[in-house]
Parts: structure tokens; sequence; C-alpha cells
């Protein structure tokens, strides 16, 4: 028999644990919430652990708001092993000699990968080829061409260092491998290297510190305040005061007349004067406000 679900809208920040896959923690998040939809804002190999921020309901709307916002990583590697997934989990392609490294070397060379660069995605990402996932066909050891994509590397510091281990604090923008960072830093040093940690602290403003366990929420009297509204995905975007005629037009899909038109278009998040949240639209420099994702209920903003 199927167990009852209830519509609940709002967010959760999950601290992932290492060994679980992302949709394996998101399915139990909504057991537990016994929430009708949910859905997570960018997985988290099952080595890595950390931030995953997961929508329930009315939020999954608003979920590309964190999937195209900037993350923050702890990571160590092991030099001098090469695996052909990239990480521990891998197999072991190449084992070499560590040289002597000084901390003031490593710290110049990962300074030569920050800034905007080109990264060609790993086959074990997440991505998919018509409908399949790369890491399931580098399994069956088919390879494909993969396009190189822009990113950037906001700050990449050395924390600390063993005889073959690094550990790196790495911020960066979204669509970034720290696999694929590691492997080309690898190839730098001559030695190779691999991941063995991988814990996301912050993605977008969402930092660990904030974050909770799924024994946190087993433990929990009352899971539902542990939940962040809905809105907080919108924190970046200008937020704009409709009229109740507008707010009408706007929930039926209409366009209404911007009042302060801007020099370019933007996407806002379009308020009532009763404090709800319609959704977002977009304000275009014609003068004119159009709807693009609305929320299906009234929801008072926080």
């Amino acid at each position: 028999m199927k167990k009852p679900t209830r519509p609940l809208n709002g967010v959760l920040l999950l601290d992932k644990d290492c060994g679980a896959s992302s949709n394996r923690v998101l399915q139990q998040a909504k057991r537990l919430y016994q929430a009708a939809k949910a859905g997570h804002t960018g997985s988290l190999d099952p080595l890595a652990s950390g931030v995953l921020p997961i929508c329930f309901g009315e939020a999954t709307k608003f979920a590309r708001f964190l999937l195209d916002a900037d993350k923050t990583y702890l990571v160590t590697a092991k030099l001098g092993v090469i695996t052909d997934s990239g990480d521990a989990e891998g197999q072991i392609l190449a084992t070499n000699p560590v040289p002597e490294f000084t901390a003031e070397f490593i710290k110049a060379t990962i300074a030569t990968f920050m800034g905007a660069g080109k990264q060609v995605p790993s086959m074990f990402s997440a991505l998919k080829h018509n409908g399949q996932p790369l890491y399931k066909l580098a399994r069956q050891n088919i390879t494909i061409e993969r396009p190189a994509r822009d990113i950037f590397v906001y700050s990449y510091t050395l924390l600390s260092m063993t005889a073959d281990t690094i550990t790196c604090d790495i911020a960066c923008s979204k669509g970034t491998y720290i696999r694929s960072l590691i492997e080309d830093l690898g190839q730098v040093l001559g030695c190779g290297a691999h991941v063995t940690m991988l814990r996301r602290t912050k993605a977008g403003p969402f930092a660990i510190e904030n974050s909770h366990t799924l024994a946190d929420l087993e433990q929990a009297s009352a899971i539902d305040e542990l939940l962040l509204p809905m809105e907080c995905l919108l924190g970046g975007l200008q937020k704009v005061v409709v009229s109740s005629s507008d707010a009408q037009l706007i929930r039926n899909g209409r366009e209404i007349s911007n009042s302060n038109p801007q020099s370019a278009t933007k996407t806002i998040a379009l308020i009532t004067h009763e404090n709800e949240l319609l959704g977002i639209a977009e304000a275009r420099n014609e003068g004119n406000i159009v709807p693009l994702r609305l929320v299906a209920t009234q929801l008072t903003v926080i």
C-alpha cells in the first residue's frame, strides 16, 4: 500500500554522507517528510559528501538558480596514483614516484589553475549522451568526445600536505569537475593524482554549517522547522511588488507593464502587496514583464 504524501513546499539543506548516491538520499528525505514532490539541485558523487539542497513541491520550479550557482569544495588528493575515474573508486591505471614538493611549489602550481579556463568533463560524470549518463558508458569502456566547457576557479587554497597528499579548498563556477582539476594538477606535477576525499562546503549562499544530516532528520521532533522558505532560492533576484489586478493577470499568464523598465532584460521575483510569492518573470527593456515560472499556490514570503 502506497504511503500518503502531502503538498510540502520548501528547501532542505541536506549534508549528504559519503557512500550514498544523491538520488538515494533524496528519496530518503522525501520519505521522511512524506513529500509529494522533491528534487535536488546538483548531484554529488557517492564518494562526495556535503551540501545538497533539496527542493520540495513548488520549490522545484526554482532549483535552476542553485544549479547555476557557484560552489566551494574541500578536497584531498593522493599524488602518484592515477585512476580511470579520477577518484578512489576507480581502477588504478598507473603509480609513479612522488617528488619532494615544497608547499611553496604546490601553492604556485595550483595558482596557475585560477581564473577562467576550459575543462573537458570526465567520462565518469553524470552528464548524458543520448539520454545515457557518461559514467555508465565509461563502465562499458565506451568513450565519446566531450566538448570543453567554460569554467572559472575563484580560489584554490592549499590547506595541508604530506609527502603524497594535498588538501585544498576550491571555490569555482558551476559545471567545474574537481576530479578533472585534480587530474590536471597531477599531470602538471608529473606524477599523477586522484581524489580521495571530496566535501562540498557551499552551494550558492548555502553553507555546510547550516545543513542537516539524515540522522538529524530522523531524530528531530519537528522536521518541518528545518526547512527554509522556497524564496531563499531567489535571494539574488530583484523583488518587484505588483498590484492585485496585475497579480491576477500574471496568474493568468498575461504580461503586465513595468513602471520602471530596466536598460536590459533581467529575471525578477514577483511579490504581491499581500506579501505572497507569485513566481519569477522577465522584465524586458521594452517596458513589459513576462511571467516565466509561477507557484501553483499563494505562499507568504517570510
